[in-house]
């Protein structure tokens, strides 16, 4: 069990190392969007965002201080759901839909996150520090 635990974090640390390079080095669309939506300095979200990913996608990998790591990706998640996708505001029935889907996929995966908390720690396979 503990090899497939350690599978499963290398998996959600890349999908967390894949967000934050999109944020950190692509992240010229990610902040067009994200004044359209609204955001106040939507550069410093964006980059932050993607410290934030970054962070918790290399705590969950490498298994440092995982309670900090899962606080950093909550966080991301809960901003951006609220903020970003916002399903209730839309009014074109494909947008809204599109932004349900995103919002309920955020929500699940906080929750999944969450979930690693009951875990406990050290990590087997972590560097623990």
């Amino acid at each position: 069990m503990a090899l497939v635990f350690l599978i499963a974090r290398i998996v959600l640390g890349l999908y967390w190392l894949e967000t934050a390079y999109n944020h950190l080095v692509k992240s010229a669309g990610l902040i067009g969007y994200a004044q359209m939506k609204g955001v106040k300095s939507p550069k410093v979200a964006i980059i932050g965002s993607g410290i934030l990913a970054l962070l918790g996608g290399l705590s969950i990998i490498l298994g440092i201080r995982p309670h900090y790591g899962i606080l950093l990706l909550v966080i991301f998640l809960l901003g951006v759901s609220f903020k970003m996708h916002a399903y209730w505001k839309a009014e074109d029935p494909m947008q809204k839909m599109n932004e349900r889907i995103n919002f309920t996929k955020n929500i699940a995966l906080a929750a999944a996150i969450l979930a690693l908390v009951a875990v406990a720690q050290p990590w087997v396979y972590g560097l623990n520090w």
